[in-house]
């Protein structure tokens, strides 16, 4: 999403490296070409003034320190105040306290994703021991209470509807939740083309009578401006707590996530990356302003780690790598692990420095399918003893999963630099064996 932005302020960064000395006129010009990249992203015009404005003020009158140039000074400059246009803190979402349920409202314009928002907050916070009940509020589009029904069996969520207004809908919703000792209450309230008062009236007057513990606006980020404009609309009419964005990882140009807190005085607290009910994640301001400015986000991808990745299988690869015992049933134990994280041009992303060495290259992860395909029509023995893979067999493999004998070829060749460069490692003696955060599968 903010890659377009990203290449232009590197192009700025890679001129002010070049500088030994930055003066008061490689600040000006360096923060005009700053001033044209924000532009350029849709970031709102006030927004991009007020922002450049800070970063010229501590700019000019930060002392240099001895250990770094003033470049990078200045660029840790413009890298905090993102940050803080970003929100600054992650802010966690609220909880209810005990006995009273949590109730999270979602509003937005239609078309923003709710309804699929919904799903990804309770089966996230449901895989994290809470009780969800989801009510379906929209009673505009029978669709959407027909998707939010389809989601909840999906998940073994709960899900209330009902006739009358969409107020009556909430009130037995929250009456049902209680009856089934439901702890997290979700409701997807209607939306409209445009904002009106009619939909003022509805969204306020159920925020009114269940008192949500928190209200999130739900914005399309593709929308660019016009989404900070209805999150400011609803800010002001209804009261918001929180932005959520979706899909965040689509080609828009990011200006609206860089506009809207600032806009609204709300953080960001969720981004949505992807279409699948687990592609929601928590906004954290300082992770992505290191991804705008190509410094990759390592804490989010071990996280990622962790949360997919068996720890024991784990344990047990860094130990079979220590003993140079790695073969082909690792490899692609090892694949099915990395496939849980999500497309593998996100994943290289989240790599400091790799993300803008692989702009324009077009990482296609059906490759990955096809090897897994060539390892699964081997034999057991032939994954744990590739040496005994002759010309027959080969042929065999090839036929059996649709690749050429040149493409088994090319993959047990690749394998065997793969094992060799490993038992180097494995050397007694020898220092830097690769050791993984706990949690990471090996590429």
């Amino acid at each position: 999403m903010f890659d377009q932005l990203g290449d232009r302020l590197e192009r700025v960064f890679k001129t002010l490296r070049g500088h030994g000395k930055v003066s008061e006129k490689n600040i000006e010009e360096a923060l005009k070409q700053v001033r044209r990249a924000f532009l350029e992203a849709d970031v709102n015009y006030k927004v991009v003034k007020e922002f450049l404005e800070d970063v010229q003020k501590e700019s000019l009158g930060v002392e240099v320190l001895n250990s770094i140039t003033p470049g990078q000074q200045i660029i840790k400059i413009i890298h905090d105040k993102l940050v803080g246009l970003l929100g600054g803190q992650h802010r966690a979402v609220q909880f209810a306290k005990s006995p009273h349920p949590t109730i999270w409202m979602l509003v937005g314009l239609q078309g923003s994703g709710k309804t699929t928002t919904c799903a990804k907050l309770a089966a996230r916070f449901g895989k994290a021991g809470r009780k969800p009940m989801m009510i379906a509020c929209d009673l505009q589009r029978p669709a959407a209470i027909e998707q939010l029904k389809t989601l909840g069996r999906q998940l073994n969520v709960p899900v209330h509807t009902g006739t009358g207004s969409p107020l009556d809908v909430a009130l037995a919703g929250l009456a049902e939740a209680a009856a089934k000792q439901c702890d997290l209450v979700i409701i997807d309230t209607a939306g409209r083309l445009h904002i009106n008062d009619e939909l003022m009236a509805e969204v306020l007057g159920i925020k009114e009578n269940v008192q949500p513990t928190e209200t999130f606006f739900v914005a399309d980020a593709m929308t660019g401006q016009d989404a900070v404009s209805s999150a400011q609309a609803f800010a002001t009419k209804v009261g918001i707590d929180g932005v959520i964005f979706t899909k965040i990882d689509g080609d828009a140009r990011g200006g609206a996530a860089l506009s809207v807190v600032k806009v609204t005085g709300v953080p960001i607290l969720f981004a949505g990356v992807g279409e699948k009910i687990e592609d929601l994640q928590p906004f954290y301001p300082d992770r992505m302003a290191s991804r705008i400015l190509g410094m990759g986000d390592v804490v989010s991808l071990v996280e990622k780690a962790q949360e997919t990745v068996d720890l024991k299988l784990a344990e047990k690869m860094q130990e079979k790598l220590r003993k140079a015992q790695f073969d082909f049933e690792d490899f692609l134990e090892q694949m099915q692990q990395l496939k849980k994280m999500g497309p593998l041009e996100s994943v290289m992303g989240m790599i400091p420095g790799v993300g803008r060495e692989l702009k324009g290259m077009q990482i296609d992860d059906r490759a990955q399918k096809h090897m897994e395909a060539m390892i699964l029509s081997m034999t057991p023995a032939e994954r744990r003893r590739p040496e005994i893979i002759n010309g027959s067999r080969r042929a065999r493999i090839a036929r059996g999963s649709g690749a050429s004998i040149q493409d088994v070829n090319r993959l047990i060749k690749q394998f065997g630099m793969m094992q060799k460069m490993i038992r180097q490692f494995a050397k007694p003696g020898r220092k830097g064996m690769p050791k993984l955060p706990l949690g990471m599968p090996m590429g």
